[in-house]
């Protein structure tokens, strides 16, 4: 059992600390339950369209996969047991998850602690001479850059103007987008755009490689505040099921509803809703309410959502 919270807390704190998407800790249901296991722990997020995602699982399986393959240890007293058994995992759908919980309508958002490039550099000249120029001045900014374990691309390609590979990375989500041209080297500064706020500022080179490192964090802190803040105003209570049917039909999202406990209650309003039980939080308040669809006593609430 200390194996199965250990790992879903490693998986809580990637989404959290890498990911920038905050996640729900929980147990599932009976009904929910990884077939044999004895519990099933698991993360929620909650993506833009106001769908749940469950994110990762972690079973705790007891005994009963080692008495229906017959494995078997010799314990401390020197007597053969059946072994006691976990499983956990995660899967490409992170990478899903990555995608809608952060992405705009011009492409990809990347967390820094997560994006392949966090830094790109755009030159931008209008004759040979002056690319000459750019290509040592930028090739300093990159190793200072990178002197700081910041991954960066210098892209002088001729094939495509400045715009066009603005647009690109955008698209692909670099966080930090930096455009050099020949006054900006006079001036010794740099233009630096950001990619989650689309902001732009001029930065003097003088210390730029702890300027962009502050930056990153910034910007890391920024994505998950914003998946956070998201959450927080797409998550709901619902004290009847009029009230449940209409949060989930006008504003998707989080529901905390009672529930009476029975699998009966809770594949009829499955049935009735095409909503499930995404968890019971692991640290969930206890109050004392009546379930939404029977009526009968509940001790707390859980959460609600459609669900990828």
């Amino acid at each position: 059992m200390e194996e199965t919270t250990r790992m879903l807390d490693v998986y809580a704190d990637f989404a959290e600390n890498w990911m920038a998407m905050p996640v729900i800790k929980g147990v599932k249901t009976a009904n929910e339950r990884f077939a044999g296991a004895v519990e099933t722990f698991c993360i929620e997020a909650l993506m833009q369209d106001g769908k749940a995602l469950q994110a990762g699982t972690s079973h705790f399986l007891g005994q009963n996969f080692a008495k229906a393959f017959d494995v078997k240890f010799t314990n401390k007293a020197g007597v053969q047991d059946y072994v006691w058994a976990t499983s956990w995992g995660v899967s490409t759908r992170l990478m899903g998850a990555l995608v809608m919980a952060h992405s705009d309508d011009d492409g990809l958002v990347l967390p820094p602690k997560l994006a392949p490039i966090q830094v790109v550099i755009v030159p931008i000249y209008k004759n040979e001479e002056q690319l000459a120029q750019l290509n040592e001045y930028s090739q300093k900014i990159k190793k200072s850059l990178e002197a700081k374990g910041i991954s960066v691309k210098y892209d002088n390609r001729d094939t495509h103007k400045p715009g066009w590979k603005f647009a690109e990375y955008e698209l692909k989500g670099v966080p930090v987008r930096i455009a050099i041209g020949p006054r900006d080297m006079e001036n010794h500064s740099v233009e630096v755009a950001r990619r989650d706020t689309k902001e732009k500022a001029v930065y003097q080179v003088t210390d730029l490689d702890v300027k962009i490192e502050h930056l990153l964090n910034q910007i890391q802190e920024n994505i998950y505040n914003k998946a956070l803040s998201f959450r927080e105003t797409a998550t709901w209570k619902a004290d009847s099921m009029e009230e449940f049917v209409d949060i989930l039909d006008n504003k998707g999202g989080f529901v905390h509803a009672h529930w009476d406990g029975t699998t009966e209650t809770e594949l009829k309003i499955k049935e009735l809703t095409k909503a499930t039980i995404r968890c019971i939080p692991v640290e969930n308040k206890q109050e004392s309410g009546s379930c939404i669809l029977t009526g009968k006593p509940s001790s707390q609430r859980v959460v609600f959502a459609r669900a990828y």
